[in-house]
């Protein structure tokens, strides 16, 4: 796939980044290379290939899911400026 000085122009628009003139024929040229590169990942054969996460196999450290700190209920809200029912309080914004 070949990118163009229009394509690139308008990329730079889009993504918020000054680009001279002098400097839009090679970015095309770079952007180019990359997509030819990419387009020739697209020919490997990876029927086989098993979807992983890492290069290097390892399992997540597991734990028991429990509650360790938890009924605290009115120190947390000792914290708020204002709270009612056990709950935070806030001023209405939406009318």
């Amino acid at each position: 796939m070949s990118i163009d000085r229009t394509t690139v122009a308008r990329v730079a628009h889009l993504a918020r980044i000054a680009v001279t003139e002098d400097e839009l024929d090679p970015l095309a040229h770079d952007l180019s290379a990359i997509l030819g590169w990419v387009e020739q990942l697209q020919e490997v054969n990876v029927d086989a290939v098993e979807p992983m996460t890492s290069v290097t196999p390892m399992a997540l450290a597991m734990r028991e899911d429990v509650v360790t700190d938890g009924d605290i209920q009115a120190d947390v809200l000792a914290n708020a400026p204002d709270a009612r029912e056990g709950f935070f309080t806030v001023p209405k914004v939406v009318e």
